[in-house]
């Protein structure tokens, strides 16, 4: 499913208008976005987490010259599934 199945989604399952259910979920992305770059995290019981993971510097080849390179750190979004989520998709 891409954003546009999860709009008209929403809309099924709300009864609003496509318009609406559109700014809604783009409301929730601009808000755990923001969250996410202040560092927080976005924690939905039941559901699951949005966090930042952070990478440590460390070594790798490049694939094309096979020489030796520094892979710098880095963060990066991540989302972990709650229990009742888990539960659902394992039954």
């Amino acid at each position: 499913m891409n954003k546009t199945g999860l709009i008209d989604a929403l809309k099924e399952e709300t009864g609003l208008a496509k318009k609406d259910c559109e700014a809604v979920l783009n409301a929730f992305f601009n808000v755990v976005e923001k969250e996410l770059v202040k560092g927080e995290k976005v924690q939905i019981v039941g559901f699951g987490t949005f966090e930042v993971k952070e990478r440590a510097e460390r070594m790798g080849k490049n694939p094309a010259t096979k020489q030796d390179m520094v892979i710098p750190a880095s963060k990066s979004p991540a989302f972990k599934a709650g229990k009742a989520l888990k539960d659902a998709v394992n039954k």
